[in-house]
């Protein structure tokens, strides 16, 4: 933890922002809240700086400071909504408000505690929070705009070539051709997903991982990454899901074939739909297109050579459940 008013440590993490420092975010932070901050007990900084602050008056809550962007104030007005209707998450606290070409939002802390499952006890059990999780969703046309959708779900994209840009690094991903099988996986893919008639958007969540879907006693306890909600066919939200929602050997964000076949069926179950064999492909290849995007990204890293290798060693068996 650092005190709030040892500003040196703190104002380095807003060099980026340009019109954002320490002093008026204090402030503003009072005038929405009527407490100012006193301690900063955790930062974190990825695509967005987010603070975990405890006021003067003990409240902690968190701050999170990232890229303008219009579908963010549709991505609050759906955490704000699906709070209001009981859904475990944080409490979104005040209106979104645009600082430059920033913007902060604030939340509660949610306490998660030593007690956290490190992963949902079954992929039964998270299909069927995922199918809770739509079935509460606000309409797609009660909330601002959700476009465009991450890449790692933007298979339909309408950029040059194969891969849409990346959201967290400036590399084009289709000036790095290769392998072949993966930019051959990944064609096969988006043509399959095209070809199908999808059916209508829903509103859902588009990183059903475990670092963003926490669990405390076989029970969900909340979700988070607020940021990754989309308006999207409910094949494809259920499809990337089942594809990243285990951990496996200590890695979150993969799930084996079987777990991923078990959870299409149970989130099909839970939201008693009458999918279709060539719908379940559909899900299949939506879950595909997310791990052909991690690996592709993983070309790129120096460690990221295993990635594609899990990849490799399962993606014929992927592409031949999606009728790819």
């Amino acid at each position: 933890m650092i005190r709030w008013d040892e500003a040196g440590a703190v104002n380095r993490m807003f060099d980026e922002t340009t019109t954002l420092d320490t002093s008026s975010l204090s402030a503003w932070v009072e005038s929405r809240l009527g407490s100012r901050p006193r301690t900063e007990l955790w930062r974190w900084t990825h695509l967005s700086t987010v603070l975990a602050v405890e006021l003067a008056d003990r409240r902690r809550v968190v701050i999170k400071i990232r890229p303008f962007a219009d579908r963010l104030t549709g991505c609050w007005q759906t955490h704000r909504l699906m709070w209001l209707a009981g859904l475990p998450c944080a409490e979104p606290l005040g209106e979104p408000v645009r600082v430059g070409s920033r913007i902060v939002t604030m939340e509660t802390l949610v306490d998660d505690g030593p007690a956290l499952d490190v992963a949902p006890r079954s992929s039964a059990r998270s299909a069927a929070e995922l199918a809770r999780f739509v079935s509460a969703a606000p309409a797609v046309d009660a909330i601002g705009t959700l476009d465009p959708p991450p890449p790692w779900v933007w298979w339909n994209h309408d950029q040059d070539g194969i891969w849409p840009l990346p959201d967290d690094q400036p590399e084009d991903l289709n000036r790095h051709p290769g392998p072949d099988w993966l930019d051959d996986a990944a064609t096969r893919v988006r043509k399959r997903l095209d070809e199908h008639d999808l059916g209508a958007p829903v509103v859902g969540h588009c990183d059903w991982e475990a670092q963003n879907v926490t669990w405390k006693g076989g029970v969900l306890h909340a979700v988070h990454d607020w940021d990754s909600i989309v308006a999207l066919p409910e094949i494809v939200i259920a499809g990337a899901a089942a594809a990243v929602h285990a951990v496996m050997g200590g890695r979150p964000g993969e799930a084996t074939i079987p777990h991923t076949a078990r959870f299409i069926d149970a989130y099909q179950e839970a939201r008693a739909l009458s999918w279709t064999a060539a719908d379940r492909e559909a899900a299949w290849a939506a879950g595909a297109w997310v791990h052909c995007f991690n690996a592709k990204k993983a070309t790129l890293r120096s460690d990221g050579g295993p990635v594609v290798a899990r990849l490799a060693g399962g993606i014929e068996e992927r592409l031949r459940l999606a009728g790819a």
